[in-house]
């Protein structure tokens, strides 16, 4: 069996979600999504609408995926390649060439985004800016 793991916050869930991760489940049997709590987005800078229990339950019902977990830090990439025994790490292309440190462990694949739809456009044409999402 082929194990993919990408990695992501999924907030505002739309059909750029669902496209790439219908091309993650293409590359294997069995897609791990790896979920930023809300606690990394923090750290990150970002502020999420929905909860990560919500988020999860969104992610978990999508049916390209079989396993989703918490993201808590950049730094647990290697461990969850290594722990799931992941045959393909994936994210999308607008993070091309941040992630070949993985390629020591796993293949590493950078998929097309869907170019007309994000989570900041839909943020933006709702009038959503970050400090207006409390």
């Amino acid at each position: 069996m082929k194990k993919v793991i990408t990695y992501g916050t999924f907030d505002l869930l739309h059909y750029g979600h669902i496209n790439v991760l219908k091309k993650a489940r293409e590359l294997g049997d069995y897609l791990i999504v790896a979920l930023s709590t809300n606690e990394f987005n923090a750290i990150k800078g970002k502020e999420c609408y929905f909860s990560y229990d919500q988020r999860k339950k969104l992610v978990e019902a999508i049916r390209y995926v079989d396993l989703v977990i918490p993201e808590d830090s950049w730094e647990q990439k290697v461990h969850d390649v290594k722990e799931f025994k992941v045959d393909v790490f994936t994210i999308g292309n607008d993070w091309s060439g941040k992630f070949d440190f993985l390629k020591e462990y796993c293949d590493v694949v950078y998929l097309s985004r869907t170019p007309e739809i994000s989570t900041t456009k839909i943020k933006k044409d709702l009038g959503l800016d970050e400090e207006s999402v409390s």
